[in-house]
Parts: structure tokens; C-alpha cells; sequence
């Protein structure tokens, strides 16, 4: 809620006291040599650094790095085995750190990557702003809704260039759904459904690996940050998949696969906010030393619209997904990671993943109607088209003005889940409609000394 808005206007306060919330939070304190630095002008080169250096962020890196205009000069992460190769990899421009602050101090730097576990996404990401730095954000933006107005609000407040990386929004085949869904063949579409299935049952990623004996050259105090304090556990950070098996260190599989997934109908059809939110499921059968749900389904509720997601860790069929097997004579018996999108009209149902599609049509309703023709311009890529907006200072296609309409439902969700019922939300004022708990714990409470950015509520 941004202070210099009139519709964002109101306080904290008033926050509080229209959703019943009573959360008390001290902001964020960066060094005061963190000052804002100037834009980048059109051909000037874009100054890049890189935090967390595991494989999202460093394949992100990569992907900008080509990009003649791109300068690495600054990289950061608090395992040294993880920062030392991509160092040495842009060796005559880069500089390493192992704390994030003291990169955004950096001389000249002018955007960044930020790819470290979900748990840091808002601190640095409002780090970042206050610093002017740009940003590429992985996903999923933050791990709660009062998170999810804090990023958005401060890359509006600093005037950053944002894009969330949800880089299946810039495929082709998601431009073409985009194109069928608002042609109007499939008529009224008044459901859609959408699920991310895997079997992991019933092990997961295994038991009895915790441990205090920390790896030489790893920050695990700073590497936890903001979250409740654990013993390591070497599963846990081998890379993002694995995150998921933790609730404190993502938000669970809900958050980390549904913002590719519920992106394509929220942006086909232009969805705002929903209004009623329920989310419901636990832990069922997975026995390991994560502590994330097994099983996750969700009702949101927009007007005309119902939208439904559905998450197993523990059985993986797919329905129109579950692929043939290797004859062509009959369904796949394997398990493997499935996922899908069904959008139902009153003409006929599309079906969706990220690469194929089927259309099922309601008996001849269908009949004459045409694919429509192509309108939506290619992506030049996720990465690069992020790079351009730095240039022209235009916000990407998913900036976090447009994916809080992914993310604020996906942090609603996974709350409705831990609080065991419905979640009422006013769209216009975007807060939680009377319900104390629920407004409360939509804040998150970080661990001594980091601080919830509350200015930016």
C-alpha cells in the first residue's frame, strides 16, 4: 500500500484494524552506504550481479550473460562452493560476496538476479529497491500475501524494473492459449482447473539426515536467515526441488510449481483477485525430514468464475496427461511429474500443459469456428526481455504488478491450508475480510535480527 497512492494510501493501522490483524514488526535496517544509484541509459552496459549461485540462479546468469550489453561484475552466496565456480567463470569483471548487502554496495551496479530459497525473496528483493537496483526475481515472488504487497510496493514506491521469473510466460505455446481462450470458441468459461501431481510416496527425500555438522565454507546462520532456525540437512539445499519438502524454506509445492501453471488462465482471462479462497489437505502419507503437505486442493473463487488446483506428492496420474506408453496401446504405468490446465466453456473444454493442447467440443458447438489467428508478439526470452525493459525503463510482462494476481492467491491458498477454512478478500482494498487470525498470520514473523518491511504495507 503504497504511501504516495491515494488508493494505497492508508497506514499500517488501518491495515490492521480492517483486517484484524495485531502484528508488530520493525523494518528493515540496510548499511547507510546502501544509496540509490542511477538508471542505465539506453546504450549503456548493464552492470549485473547474481545472488544465490545455485542452478536457477546461475542459468538465469547465464542466459543475460549473453546478451553483448551485460557485464558481470558482481556474484554472492554464503557457500563458498557455490560462489567460488561462478567467480572464475567472469573472473575479469566479477567480484564475489557472501552477503547480499554488501553487493548491492557494489560501484556501478545496476540490476540483479535474485535466486536464493523463497524464504529471502522479500528481504532482498526490498533491499534491492533501496538500493536502485533492478530486478529479476525467481519465483514464486514471496512465501506470504503480506509479502506479496511489500515487493510490489516497493519496486512501485523506487521506480524498479521487476520481472518475476516465471519464464514459461514467455513460450510460444502459452501465447497461443492466450489467443484460443479470448477468441470466445470455447464460449462462457465458467470453471477451470489446473494440478501439479509427482509420487515421492513414501519416502521423499528420505529421514535421519539432519545433522549440526555444517560443510566447511557455508554461512548455515545466514543461509536460514529470516526462517526459524533448523539443523542442516544436506537435502535440503542441494537445489530448489528440494526446498519444496520444506515449509519454512518455500511454502511447499503449491507455491513452487502453481505460478508457471495458474499464470496461463489468470493472464488468458485477465483475472483480478479472487474473492473467497479455500484451501484445504496435510500430510498424509510422506514420512521424511520435511515437513511441507503431501496432498493440497484449492477452490478460488472469482466472480463468474471458479478456479480449482490440485497437488500431490504422493500418486502422479494425470488424467489427459498421463501420456501413452511406449506401444501407443494403452495409458503410461510410470510415475513422473504431470501437470495440466482445463479451461471449461460452454462451446467446449481446452486442455493445456506447456506444450501440447487438446480442444474437446461441447457436440457440434464447435463447428466452423477458427484457430484464431496469431497476435501476441514472441517473447525475445524471459531474461532478455527483462534486459530491454532496464533500457527502455518499461515494466516486463511480469512485473509484480501483473503476477500479485499469481502470487497473492497461491500465499492465500497455502494460508486457508494452515488455517483449516475459508479465506474471505476484498479485491478493491486488498485485505482479508474479518478474520483476526488470518490477517495476522498472512505477515510473516522473521527470525532476529532480520525485520518484516512494514513501511511497505
Amino acid at each position: 500500500m503504497n504511501p504516495k497512492s491515494d488508493r494505497y494510501s492508508h497506514s499500517r493501522r488501518t491495515f490492521i484494524r480492517n483486517t484484524g490483524a495485531a502484528v508488530m514488526a520493525a523494518p528493515l535496517i540496510l548499511p547507510s552506504s546502501v544509496m540509490a544509484k542511477g538508471k542505465t541509459s539506453p546504450g549503456d552496459k548493464i552492470n549485473l550481479g547474481l545472488i544465490g549461485c545455485g542452478g536457477l540462479g546461475k542459468a538465469n546468469l547465464t542466459a543475460c550473460a549473453a546478451h553483448p550489453d551485460v557485464v558481470v561484475v558482481a556474484a554472492c552466496d554464503v557457500w563458498k562452493e557455490r560462489l567460488d565456480p561462478v567467480v572464475e567463470k567472469y573472473k575479469k569483471t566479477c567480484t564475489g560476496y557472501t552477503d547480499f548487502r554488501a553487493l548491492l554496495r557494489h560501484e556501478g551496479l545496476d540490476a540483479v538476479i535474485i535466486g536464493t530459497p523463497a524464504h529471502w525473496h522479500t528481504i532482498q528483493a526490498v533491499a534491492a529497491c533501496e538500493a536502485g537496483v533492478d530486478i529479476y526475481l525467481q519465483k514464486p515472488m514471496t512465501m506470504h500475501f503480506g509479502e506479496s504487497l511489500v515487493v510490489r510496493n516497493a519496486v512501485r514506491k523506487n521506480n524498479i524494473i521487476c520481472q518475476i521469473g516465471t519464464q514459461i510466460h514467455a513460450s510460444e505455446h502459452y501465447r497461443r492459449m492466450v489467443e484460443l481462450v479470448r477468441s470466445g470458441n470455447l464460449g462462457k468459461i465458467s470453471t477451470v482447473r489446473t494440478f501439479f501431481v509427482m509420487n515421492e510416496a513414501p519416502n521423499g527425500i528420505g529421514k535421519g539426515e539432519n545433522t549440526n555438522k555444517i560443510p566447511e565454507g557455508l554461512d548455515w546462520d545466514m543461509w536460514v536467515g529470516p526462517a526459524p532456525m533448523q539443523q542442516f540437512n544436506p537435502n535440503l539445499v542441494k537445489d530448489a526441488f528440494y526446498h519444496c519438502f520444506w515449509y519454512d524454506f518455500s511454502g511447499g509445492w503449491t507455491p513452487g510449481m502453481a505460478p508457471h501453471i495458474t499464470d496461463l488462465p489468470i493472464w488468458a482471462m485477465e483475472l483480478g483477485y479472487p474473492t473467497e479462497i479455500s484451501g484445504m489437505g496435510g500430510r498424509y502419507i510422506i514420512d521424511d525430514d520435511g515437513d511441507a503437505y503431501d496432498n493440497h486442493e484449492v477452490i478460488w473463487r472469482y466472480p463468474k468464475l471458479t478456479m480449482t488446483w490440485m497437488h500431490s506428492s504422493a500418486n502422479s496420474h494425470g488424467w489427459a496427461f498421463q501420456g501413452m506408453d511406449k506401444t501407443g496401446a494403452g495409458y503410461e504405468t510410470g510415475t513422473r511429474r504431470r501437470l495440466g490446465i482445463y479451461f471449461h466453456g460452454s462451446n467446449g473444454t481446452l486442455i493445456s500443459d506447456y506444450g501440447t493442447h487438446m480442444l474437446i467440443p461441447e457436440g457440434d458447438r464447435m463447428n466452423g469456428m477458427e484457430t484464431p489467428k496469431k497476435s501476441i508478439p514472441s517473447s525475445p526470452g524471459h531474461e532478455l526481455e527483462w534486459l530491454e525493459c532496464i533500457k527502455s525503463r518499461k515494466q516486463p510482462s511480469c512485473s509484480p504488478e501483473y503476477h500479485i494476481k499469481v502470487d497473492a492467491p497461491i500465499q492465500l491458498s497455502t494460508l486457508s491450508l494452515k488455517l483449516g477454512r475459508s479465506i474471505k478478500f476484498d479485491p478493491d482494498t486488498e485485505q482479508i475480510i474479518g478474520d483476526y487470525n488470518a490477517a495476522n498470520m498472512a505477515i510473516p514473523e522473521y527470525r532476529s535480527p532480520w525485520k518484516f518491511p512494514k513501511e511497505y504495507l
